[in-house]
């Protein structure tokens, strides 16, 4: 974690010292203190990770120092230095430039501000029709609830937003709710204070879910490999006592009539420095040749690696990327670091559905609202 709190600080630094210079240093010694009181708290930031809840609350904490300051400063600098080469050509555009830098500016701290105010529990369901000649007759208009990375420590003091949640979810009569790990952020005591909660979920054939990166707890300050482990059997415990399926590399028929479908699961499949404990071949052991099959996989990364070489799994649902938790129109970051990154996607006539998460590591969501996806299987 010491790294990219460095990086982050490195970054916010280029743009103070930029604006402070061309603005700032010839103010009183009081705006420069101020100018560089935000700095100042993400440098101190790193001494308060030593605990559990420490690092919890610094990823909050340095959330709000890069969204409402270090962003709106880089949008502003950028644009004044592209005023600046157009001075070259225009004399007396750069004034033009900065003051255009400082409305992008505040328009940026202003949709930060809404986002962690309110964005980040505005919750949206969105309904897909998932449509394959392999689905069985019986299953035709079959009805799926996928959640995925709720993060829970997030809503510490937001039970009611949980509460909402699952309201919604029930409200949808779904044949199945899939949960697609990533149920704690850093500690798996986390869930303990939303169990009531997180076991009201209801569906016809049950909540099947699987483990997420965050989920076999890398985070925590005692990161020793018995601690994780130990760590690892609260959260699989917690899971089994709300009385969700969860899938570890495993899987399990369900029936309509003389009609069947299989939902398998595999434990987190990703790349470093996340976990890759999935197994698909022992996932998807017995499952009778051309069932219609549905793979819980945390990390959409692993369709392309694994299931579409290995398997002939139709559909798989996964999470994991958040939609990095910021979109304008068309534009989501997390298109550059995911391929597959939110929505659904198909190859090879098989198919992928990303869902961009019902929660979130840190309190904040703007454009890439909190989803709760129904999908309706059709045969066609």
């Amino acid at each position: 974690m010491a790294l990219p709190l460095i990086v982050i600080i490195l970054a916010a630094l280029l743009p103070d010292l930029y604006i402070w210079g061309s603005f700032i240093r010839n103010l009183s010694v009081v705006y420069n203190i101020i100018w560089w009181l935000p700095t100042a708290a993400m440098v101190i930031s790193p001494l308060l990770i030593y605990t559990d809840a420490g690092r919890n609350f610094v990823f909050r904490y340095i959330l709000i120092l890069v969204l409402i300051f270090v962003l709106p400063k880089l949008i502003f600098v950028l644009i004044s230095l592209l005023g600046r080469l157009v001075a070259l050509a225009a004399s007396g555009a750069g004034i033009y430039f900065n003051a255009a830098g400082a409305a992008a500016a505040g328009i940026a701290v202003i949709c930060a501000i809404y986002g962690m105010a309110a964005g980040w529990t505005r919750f949206t369901v969105k309904n897909t029709e998932i449509c394959s000649p392999d689905i069985p007759e019986a299953f035709d208009g079959y009805r799926i609830v996928q959640l995925s990375d709720f993060h829970i420590s997030t809503f510490s003091g937001r039970p009611e937003a949980v509460k909402r949640v699952v309201e919604l979810v029930n409200a949808q009569k779904a044949d199945a709710i899939c949960f697609t790990g990533d149920l704690v952020n850093i500690n798996p005591d986390e869930a303990d204070a939303f169990a009531e909660q997180l076991a009201a979920f209801k569906s016809a054939d049950g909540v099947f879910s699987v483990l997420g990166n965050h989920d076999y707890c890398p985070y925590m300050v005692s990161n020793d490999s018995l601690s994780r482990r130990n760590a690892l059997e609260k959260v699989i415990e917690t899971e089994r006592r709300l009385s969700w399926k969860l899938l570890l590399n495993e899987h399990v028929m369900l029936h309509r009539g003389a009609d069947s479908i299989a939902v398998a699961g595999v434990e987190n499949g990703g790349t470093p420095p996340f976990e890759n404990r999935a197994d698909l071949a022992k996932a998807t052991d017995g499952i009778p040749n051309g069932t219609y099959t549905i793979l819980l996989s945390h990390d959409p990364s692993y369709w392309k690696r694994n299931i579409l070489k290995d398997s002939k799994v139709q559909l798989t649902l996964s999470g994991h990327t958040h939609a990095m938790q910021l979109r304008i129109g068309r534009f989501c970051p997390a298109a550059l670091v995911y391929p597959e990154w939110g929505g659904l996607y198909e190859q090879l006539g098989r198919q992928l559905f990303v869902s961009a998460g019902v929660g979130c590591n840190v309190a904040f969501r703007f454009g890439a609202w909190p989803e709760i996806n129904v999908l309706t299987l059709r045969r066609k």
